[in-house]
């Protein structure tokens, strides 16, 4: 399965539908990470607070890996033909 993730507020739906799609319920997911259930809810709910090594960990449990690329978009009126920005970050 490709999914391609351009924002975070995606992630949580992403690692919800992994999680499902190998089968797996909460509990038996926060086993095999070594984690509680609550936190893989909490990670699920609030994509925002997965960090990067929770995501490699999610991924190598699910048989998953994490390929980047340039984003690819079709360009607004009046830009340049490319990739396009994306919105500022506030960190």
């Amino acid at each position: 399965m490709h999914q391609v993730l351009s924002l975070s507020s995606q992630l949580g739906a992403w690692i919800k539908a992994a999680r499902r799609d190998a089968g797996l319920s909460q509990h038996a997911l926060a086993e095999r990470l070594g984690i509680s259930q609550s936190r893989v809810s909490h990670m699920e709910l609030n994509p925002g607070s997965v960090s990067v090594e929770q995501l490699l960990a999610i991924c190598a449990v699910l048989g998953l890996e994490i390929m980047v690329g340039p984003r690819l978009a079709s360009p607004a009126p009046g830009e340049p033909h490319g990739v396009r920005e994306p919105p500022p970050v506030e960190w």
